[in-house]
């Protein structure tokens, strides 16, 4: 089994819906291999993956490199590097949970100037966001997660979102007559979404514009 550094924290039909998107998924990175799988979720919500067959190890192995893994018994190494989640900020810092409650000091963040919730809203960090990060005393974001977060703040702008599918992110842009105003919508974790701005659009517009259709976060990045 692979529990995967992703949650599925919805309810009820929006739950079926992640779930089934999770499947289709897989489907694209395993189907052409010799394996059969069962997805389920932890009482914490990560999703896990039980994967059975002859090509089994390559499975699981495409599974930890698209998703990151969180360690089955909740031990992690110092200075490994791993995949956690979002779960709270305060003062202090960020907590992920990767499995297990992890804290990066805001000392450690090295995403510049700022308390930790003017950075998480600077960057657009809305809740359950996968964050790579390299264990420790103390722990601190991984220098390939600061360089993305960076690249987000020189873009053309975007708008970041939780709880919701790919798919239901791009179809409420197009709903609300956004569609030519964006470039994509890149996949962040199976629920967190990041809405990519086409040049000249203004986040938070087009926040103001689909909010109101998505029983989400929303977070900007401005350039």
């Amino acid at each position: 089994m692979v529990v995967l550094a992703t949650k599925c924290y919805v309810e009820g039909d929006a739950r079926s819906r992640s779930l089934d998107g999770m499947h289709s998924m897989i489907e694209d990175d395993l189907g052409e291999l010799s394996v059969e799988w069962t997805v389920g979720v932890r009482d914490d919500d990560f999703v896990s993956v039980t994967v059975e067959g002859d090509d089994a190890t390559v499975a699981r192995n495409l599974l930890r490199e698209r998703w990151g893994e969180i360690p089955t018994d909740g031990r992690l190494a110092e200075g490994e590097t791993y995949v956690g989640t979002l779960e709270s900020w305060d003062d202090e810092g960020f907590v992920l949970d990767a499995g297990v409650r992890v804290r990066i000091s805001a000392s450690e963040l090295g995403l510049g100037a700022g308390t930790p919730s003017q950075i998480r809203d600077r960057f657009g960090l809305v809740q359950h966001l996968p964050l790579t990060f390299v264990y420790g005393e103390p722990s601190r974001l991984a220098d390939a997660e600061r360089d993305r977060l960076y690249d987000w703040s020189r873009g053309s702008g975007r708008v970041n979102v939780n709880s919701t599918t790919r798919g239901e992110a791009r179809s409420t842009v197009n709903r609300a007559g956004h569609a030519q105003d964006i470039v994509t919508v890149e996949r962040l974790g199976l629920l967190e979404q990041s809405i990519v701005c086409a040049e000249g659009t203004d986040p938070p517009g087009l926040l103001a514009s689909i909010g109101g259709y998505l029983p989400a976060e929303l977070k900007c990045v401005i350039p």
